[in-house]
C-alpha cells in the first residue's frame, strides 16, 4: 500500500505488517498520524482509510506478479467459495505472494503438483520448473477437512457443492443421488437418493389428492370441491364421501353396495333389508330382499308375472318388465332380462357390462346397476353375458394415491411391480429377473438369482469403484472421494485419486501437512529438511520456503541472506529488503539526490503532562459530594422516622393506647374544657386485621404474651417491695414505693412500742402472728389467744411474755442442730438480724431472740425466732 499525505516531503510503501504510532522512522509516523493521510492499495490489498493500528496483509487468496521480487503487473485470484473441481487455471507468474493459513496446489510442468504454502519471490530459484496452472486452493484452517466436494473457507467452514450437504460435505440432500448429487426427477414422492442411490421414481407425487379437500372417496375439482363415487356421501363427522348413501350398504371390503330391489334401507355387512317399500313385503326366506304384493282384480283374480290389474282385468306389462305395476317402462318392479333397473327405470348393459349413460356395473342377480367400488372410478366385466357375476369385475380407473394392480385399487404396488411412468397410477410387473425394479421392468433394485444389483443391472460380482452389501445384494458406490472403498462413507477409502493422494485414516485427502510432501512411490507423506519450512521433495535442495528468518531461497536451498547494509529478510516475503528497495548511487555528473528529512531519525513520541485541576473545579466537586453525602444522611433520617413510627403504631395498637386526634376529636375537648365538662373517655378501635395472618398478627400475640409476663412480674416486684419494708428502715426506703402496712422489724423500740400498743388494746398476752408481719395481709381465722391468769406459772411462758425488755437483751443462742425450713426461710429473708449462731460466740445487737423457758415440752420447739 502506498500511503501519502498533504504537505509530505514524499509518499511510502507499506510491505505487510503492523504499523503503530510509534512505528519508525520519524518520516513514516509522520504519514501515518497526518490528518490528510490516505492509501492506494495494490491488487489484493483493501484498505478504505489510516486507523492505527494499521494492518497491511493480503486478503485470504493468491496474488501473482509478472516480475520477479513481486514486480510489475500483478494480478490477484481470491479463495474460492465453491468446490473448483477438475478444473486449473493458467498462471503467467514469476512470484506469487500467499496470505496466511492458506495453500495452492499448483501443477508444474505437465504432470508434477506441488503444493505452495509460502510466498515465492522468484519462481528462477526453485528446483521445479515449467508452466504453472492453478488446480485447487484453500484455506488450512478447517478441521475435519472438507470432502472433495467442499472447499475450507477462511472463517474455517467447509462450502458445499449443490447438492451435497454435511459438516465435511460429504453427503447428498434428500432428493439428490449419485456421485455428483444431482436432483431426482421432478414430480417424485420419493427417491432411490443418496451417493449410492439410482434417482429412480419410487413414488410420484399425487394431484388432486383426496385428502387435499377432506375427501375419502372421492376426487378433489380444481375448485376444491369433492365429488363422491356412487354410493358414497358426506359423513356425520363431516368428512366427505366417507359413508353410505340412502339405499346403499357398506360391505366387508370397505366398498358401498346397493341394496335389494324393494329395500329402502339395508344393514351393512349383511346386506338385510330393514325397511322395505310401499308395495313391498319381507322375503320370508331371504331377508336381503322384499317382495312385491301381488295385484288383484275387481273380481279377486290374482294378476301373474308380466301383467298388471287394470281394474277387472290383468294387462301385459311392458316389454322391459318381468314386473309391473303399470303399463310403462317406469313401472316396472323387475326388469326384463338384458335390462337393469337405475332411477326407476329399466336400461341396457354394453359388451364390458357398464350400465348405459352410467359408470356404474350391472348385476345380473339383483336386476340393478351397482357401484364398482370405493376406490374405482370405472369398471368393467370382460365378455359380459346375462350369465355373468359383479365378481368378475375389472377396475379400469382408480382414485388419485391409488394404484391399479391386476383389477383392483391399492394404495401402494405390491412387490414385483413398479409404478408406470407413463401415467404414475398404474402397477406394471417387472422383468423375471428382478425382484423389485422401478421406473422400468428391465431396471432392477434388486436381483431375482442371488446376483447383485449395480445401476439396474444384475452382476455376479460388483465392479470397480462400488462395494457389495450382502445384506440387500445391491452394489453401492464408493464416496467420490474414493478409487475403492470398504463402505460408502468417505472415511473409508482404500485408494485415493490423484487429485486427493494422501490416504489417512480412511479419508482422501489433498496435501500433506505444511513441513512434508507427498511421496508418490510410497503412497505416504515425508518430512520436508529441516532447512524448509515447505518443500516439494525430499533433500535440502527441494526447499520452496526457508525455515530460518536469516536465510533465502537459491537454486532451491536455503542459503544465507547476507543482506545490505543494516536491512533484513521481510517476514513472509523471503525477501532481503534491500533487495526490494534499490538506492541509486550519486554521480558526479547527475543532478543531486533530494535530502528528504526524517527518514533516518527514530519517532520521538512526546507525552503529555496531566493537566491540573482548577480551583472551582475543586469546589464543585467538593459540593458534590457533600451533597451527595447530606442526601443520604437525609434518606437514612427519613427511613429511621419511618421504622419508629411504625413500631411505635404498632405497640400502640397492641396496648390499646394509640392516642392519636383528629381535628374533630380536639374540636369536642375544646368544648368541654370551654363549659367545664369532665373529659369523655374515646373508644379506639380495635386493631385491624392485616391481609396476612401469617406476619402482622403473630407478632402481636407475641407482643400480648410479653405483656402478660410484664404485668405477671410487676405482681412479683409489689410482692418484693412488701418484703423489701422489712428490710430497709423508712428513712432508707425508696420514696417510689407507697407506705408498707407491716410493722417495722428495724426500729426496735418502735416495735415494742407497737406490741404494747397491741396488747393493751386487746388484752392478750401473744403478738402479731408471724403470718401476718412478714406477708402483711391479716389472717383469715382468729388469733390464738392465752388464758388469762392471775398468778402465772414461771416455767409456762417465755420472758417475752412477761417482760420484753428481757427478750431483747438475751444473748444469741447456739443453733446445735441443721436448720429448718421455717428457720432457712426467716434466715434468708433477715439475713442482716438473724445470725447463724452455729459457730460459738457470734451476736449481733441487732438480733432480738425469745429467751425460751421451760414449758414442760418434751420436743424442743421450732420456732426460728427462739433461742
Amino acid at each position: 500500500m502506498t500511503i501519502s499525505a498533504s504537505g509530505a516531503q514524499t509518499s511510502a510503501l507499506l510491505l505487510p505488517g503492523q504499523y503503530t504510532t510509534t512505528t519508525d522512522p520519524e518520516l513514516l509516523h509522520g504519514l501515518l498520524t497526518s490528518s490528510s493521510a490516505s492509501l492506494s492499495p495494490s491488487t489484493g490489498f483493501n484498505s478504505s482509510s489510516v486507523s492505527l493500528p494499521l494492518t497491511v496483509a493480503l486478503e485470504p487468496g493468491l496474488a501473482i506478479y509478472s516480475n520477479s521480487l513481486y514486480g510489475g503487473s500483478a494480478g490477484f485470484s481470491s479463495l474460492p467459495t465453491s468446490p473448483v473441481g477438475n478444473s486449473s487455471t493458467s498462471l503467467s507468474a514469476q512470484s506469487l505472494a500467499l496470505s496466511s493459513n492458506i495453500w495452492a496446489a499448483i501443477n508444474v510442468g505437465s504432470t508434477n503438483r506441488v503444493v505452495f504454502w509460502d510466498s515465492v519471490p522468484d519462481f528462477a530459484q526453485l528446483a521445479v520448473s515449467g508452466s504453472l496452472s492453478l488446480v485447487d486452493m484453500q484455506s488450512s484452517a478447517c478441521e475435519p477437512a472438507c470432502s472433495s466436494n467442499g472447499i475450507c473457507t477462511s472463517s474455517g467452514t467447509c462450502a458445499c457443492a449443490a447438492g451435497f450437504t454435511g459438516a465435511s460435505c460429504e453427503s447428498c440432500e434428500s432428493d439428490f443421488f449419485g456421485l455428483s448429487c444431482q436432483a431426482c426427477p421432478s414430480g417424485c414422492l420419493d427417491c432411490d437418493d443418496d451417493i449410492s442411490g439410482t434417482g429412480k421414481c419410487l413414488a410420484f407425487n399425487i394431484t388432486n389428492a383426496p385428502s387435499s379437500c377432506n375427501c375419502l372417496n372421492g376426487e378433489c375439482g380444481s375448485n376444491g370441491e369433492c365429488s363422491c363415487n356412487a354410493g358414497w356421501t358426506t359423513a356425520d363427522n363431516g368428512t366427505a364421501c366417507a359413508k353410505c348413501a340412502s339405499g346403499f350398504f357398506l360391505t366387508s371390503t370397505g366398498d358401498c353396495k346397493i341394496c335389494e330391489i324393494g329395500c329402502s334401507a339395508c344393514a351393512d355387512i349383511t346386506g338385510d333389508c330393514q325397511t322395505c317399500k310401499s308395495g313391498f313385503t319381507q322375503d320370508a326366506n331371504d331377508k336381503t330382499k322384499c317382495d312385491a304384493e301381488p295385484t288383484t282384480t275387481s273380481s279377486g283374480t290374482v294378476c301373474p308375472d308380466g301383467s298388471f290389474s287394470s281394474g277387472t282385468t290383468c294387462s301385459t306389462c311392458s316389454p322391459s318388465c318381468q314386473t309391473c305395476n303399470g303399463a310403462t317402462s317406469n313401472d316396472c318392479i323387475i326388469c326384463a332380462s338384458g335390462s337393469y333397473a337405475f332411477n326407476g327405470s329399466c336400461i341396457t348393459a354394453d359388451s364390458n357390462g357398464v350400465c348405459e349413460g352410467t359408470g356404474l356395473i350391472a348385476d345380473n342377480n339383483k336386476k340393478e346397476c351397482d357401484t364398482c367400488g370405493a376406490k374405482c372410478t370405472s369398471c368393467g366385466i370382460s365378455g359380459f353375458t346375462t350369465a355373468s357375476t359383479v365378481n368378475q369385475l375389472q377396475c379400469t380407473g382408480c382414485l388419485p394415491g391409488s394404484f391399479l394392480s391386476n383389477g383392483s385399487c391399492v394404495s401402494s404396488c405390491p412387490a414385483g411391480t413398479f409404478i408406470s411412468s407413463q401415467d404414475n397410477t398404474t402397477c406394471s410387473v417387472c422383468d423375471s429377473s428382478c425382484s423389485t425394479c422401478a421406473g422400468s421392468s428391465t431396471f432392477c433394485l434388486t436381483c431375482a438369482n442371488g446376483e447383485f444389483a449395480s445401476n439396474g443391472q444384475c452382476v455376479s460380482t460388483c465392479p470397480a469403484n462400488t462395494v457389495a452389501a450382502n445384506s440387500t445384494k445391491t452394489c453401492l458406490n464408493c464416496h467420490p472421494d474414493c478409487v475403492s472403498c470398504s463402505g460408502t462413507a468417505f472415511n473409508q477409502c482404500l485408494s485415493c485419486p490423484p487429485d486427493r493422494p494422501v490416504l489417512n485414516q480412511g479419508r482422501c485427502l489433498p496435501v500433506c501437512g505444511k513441513t512434508q510432501f507427498f511421496d508418490s512411490t510410497s503412497g505416504s507423506c515425508q518430512a520436508c529438511d529441516s532447512s524448509c519450512s515447505s518443500c516439494s521433495g525430499s533433500g535440502s535442495s527441494e526447499c520452496l520456503a526457508c525455515s530460518s528468518s536469516s536465510q533465502v531461497l537459491k537454486g532451491g536451498s536455503c542459503v544465507s541472506a547476507n543482506c545490505n547494509g543494516t536491512t533484513d529478510v521481510v517476514t513472509g516475503l523471503g525477501v532481503c529488503l534491500s533487495d526490494l528497495v534499490v538506492v541509486p548511487q550519486a554521480s558526479s555528473s547527475a543532478a543531486p539526490l533530494p535530502s528528504i528529512t526524517g527518514l533516518t531519525q527514530p519517532t520521538v513520541v512526546t507525552q503529555t503532562s496531566s493537566k491540573r485541576l482548577q480551583w472551582w473545579e475543586i469546589l464543585l466537586m467538593a459540593l458534590g459530594c457533600a451533597f451527595i453525602f447530606l442526601a443520604v444522611i437525609w434518606c437514612w433520617r427519613r427511613r429511621a422516622r419511618k421504622q419508629r413510627a411504625k413500631r411505635t403504631k404498632a405497640f400502640a395498637q397492641a396496648k390499646n393506647i394509640d392516642q392519636s386526634t383528629s381535628w374533630r376529636w380536639r374540636l369536642v375537648r375544646f368544648g368541654e374544657k370551654l363549659f367545664g365538662h369532665r373529659a369523655s373517655k374515646r373508644a379506639y378501635p380495635e386493631p385491624t386485621p392485616d391481609a396476612n395472618p401469617g406476619l402482622d398478627s403473630e407478632a402481636l400475640k407475641l407482643m400480648k404474651l410479653r405483656n402478660a409476663e410484664e404485668a405477671r412480674h410487676n405482681q412479683e416486684m409489689e410482692k418484693l417491695m412488701l418484703i423489701s419494708d422489712y428490710q430497709y428502715p423508712p428513712e432508707k426506703r425508696s420514696s417510689y414505693y407507697p407506705p408498707s402496712v407491716l410493722p417495722s422489724l428495724y426500729d426496735v423500740g418502735h416495735s415494742r412500742k407497737h406490741l404494747h400498743a397491741v396488747d393493751s388494746a386487746t388484752n392478750r398476752l401473744s403478738g402479731p402472728s408471724l403470718y401476718s408481719q412478714v406477708t402483711g395481709v391479716p389472717r383469715n381465722g382468729p388469733e390464738a389467744r392465752q388464758p388469762v391468769k392471775k398468778d402465772l406459772i414461771t416455767s409456762r411462758f417465755s420472758a417475752s411474755s412477761l417482760n420484753s425488755s428481757t427478750a431483747h437483751s438475751a444473748k444469741s443462742r447456739d443453733l446445735t442442730r441443721p436448720h429448718t425450713p421455717a428457720e432457712q426461710y426467716a434466715m434468708d429473708v433477715r439475713s442482716d438480724l438473724l445470725v447463724d449462731t452455729s459457730t460459738p460466740d457470734q451476736s449481733s445487737h441487732h438480733a432480738h431472740w425469745i429467751q425460751p423457758t421451760h414449758t414442760g415440752a418434751t420436743v424442743s420447739s421450732k420456732n426460728p425466732f427462739r433461742r
